[in-house]
């Protein structure tokens, strides 16, 4: 089975000054199934680690490495995610967000690791909760 990842504990697990930097490290370190991710969230993460020297090398090289598998196209699910994000529109839902949750649908699973409290409002599939992998 697959894990979804999320820019938040990517993040915390280059930046040591991040309060939840040794729990996104422990539970991305145990994992041992293929941790997918998107574009939009390397991006966000890369903008959110732009002052932390040498954290977006680092995180391009687990890219490279396929640490973090970027398995999804945006173009071929643009319909999709402009559904979602019509959908949670008062939370607001941003692109990064909406791709995690259609990811879900694709891949079938609904174990992510993320940060973000959103996942408990978002739901995949058929009205599925998302199994959050960190306790915050």
């Amino acid at each position: 089975m697959t894990v979804l990842v999320d820019a938040g504990p990517i993040v915390a697990q280059l930046d040591r000054r991040q309060a939840d930097h040794e729990q996104c490290v422990e539970v991305l370190g145990n994992l041992r199934e293929p941790l997918l991710t998107c574009e939009a969230v390397i991006a966000e993460a890369c903008h959110l680690l732009r002052r932390q020297p040498g954290a977006r090398k680092d995180l391009l090289k687990d890219v490279a490495m396929q640490r973090f598998m970027v398995a999804y196209e945006l173009e071929q699910r643009a319909v999709h995610i402009s559904r979602l994000m019509d959908k949670y529109a008062d939370i607001p839902m941003d692109l990064a967000d909406a791709c995690l949750v259609d990811m879900a649908a694709v891949f079938n699973t609904g174990r992510i690791v993320t940060l973000d409290a959103d996942f408990r409002v978002y739901r995949w599939g058929r009205n599925r909760p998302f199994d959050l992998l960190i306790d915050f």
